[in-house]
């Protein structure tokens, strides 16, 4: 392995900070997760994340590598020039971030979606697509469109913004309006809210959820069945404006009824059988393409 061009990736997300040494082929040579504890307020995520950072490189060297660069993921959006400008859940917006990690070494702070689907295209998944549509499910619901191996961040980086912005939907009968957000449906908390109160159960995770769904708890398989229903049917609207060569997925959510749901929104015909694909870095993929994106603009020596 050539140890100058190892990198740290981090991905900062609603529950966990995770983060690892990475290797410039994607290889992950250690990583450490720790709870992000958003509700402790930003500059404190901050300042954990700058010593796991501290600590991952101390932990590279030690081992005799040369880390160059840091790369950071973050659940919420990011402009072009690496400054968070939503606080939804990990409050950076108007901090600096991204020179509080160029202390430690030089960093890039992007979009938790982008720097994982640019996992995808490197190294998983995509490698193999020209352009692709990244979907990620856990705490919040991010898509990345990405085209030619690199993420497409849009004029202010405001891309892969639909899961939170609310649709209207006028019913034919009484004409009432509603106004659903795809995050508080299909989310992994709003999984975990829409099966607690229909079933008066005390659920607290997402696979708590999926798992009582995949044994047969009719409650949860509702909740699962509805969620992969209204995922399936907004990835297929991206579908239809974007016309990628495929979808990869990260996350699970009803697999089989998400992928049956996209189909059966997707417009063209022609286009129905489009290669939908489970991603193949899971839930590394995030500190991965954050340290991937990170070395692709701080190479190795």
């Amino acid at each position: 392995m050539n140890a100058s061009g190892c990198a740290i990736g981090l991905d900062v997300g609603g529950t966990k900070i995770a983060g690892g040494i990475v290797t410039p082929d994607g290889k992950v040579l250690t990583k450490c997760v720790v709870p992000t504890l958003p509700e402790r307020g930003g500059e404190a995520v901050l300042i954990a994340a700058l010593r796991q950072a501290a600590g991952l490189l101390d932990e590279a060297r030690a081992a005799g590598l040369n880390p160059v660069c840091i790369g950071v993921g973050v659940g919420e959006l990011v402009d072009l020039r690496g400054n968070v400008t939503s606080a939804q859940t990990i409050r950076w917006r108007g901090l600096p971030v991204q020179e509080r990690f160029s202390t430690l070494a030089p960093a890039v702070v992007d979009a938790d979606s982008r720097v994982a689907g640019f996992c995808e295209a490197w190294f998983g998944a995509g490698r193999q697509f020209k352009s692709f549509l990244y979907i990620t499910v856990g705490t919040g619901i991010g898509c990345s469109l990405i085209v030619d191996g690199v993420p497409h961040t849009g004029a202010r980086g405001s891309t892969g913004t639909l899961a939170s912005s609310p649709m209207i939907a006028i019913c034919p009968h009484c004409g009432a309006a509603s106004h659903p957000v795809l995050e508080e449906i299909a989310s992994g908390p709003a999984l975990v809210a829409r099966y607690n109160q229909r079933s008066g159960t005390r659920a607290t995770s997402g696979e708590e959820v999926l798992s009582a769904a995949a044994a047969g708890n009719p409650d949860a398989a509702y909740v699962v069945a509805t969620a992969g229903e209204a995922l399936g049917a907004t990835v297929a609207l991206l579908v239809n404006v974007l016309d990628p060569e495929a979808v990869v997925v990260g996350g699970g959510l009803g697999w089989d009824r998400f992928v049956a749901s996209t189909r059966k929104h997707i417009w063209s015909d022609t286009h129905r059988q489009l290669p939908i694909l489970k991603a193949s870095y899971g839930a590394d993929a995030g500190f991965v393409g954050a340290a991937a994106l990170a070395l692709r603009r701080y190479p190795a020596a």
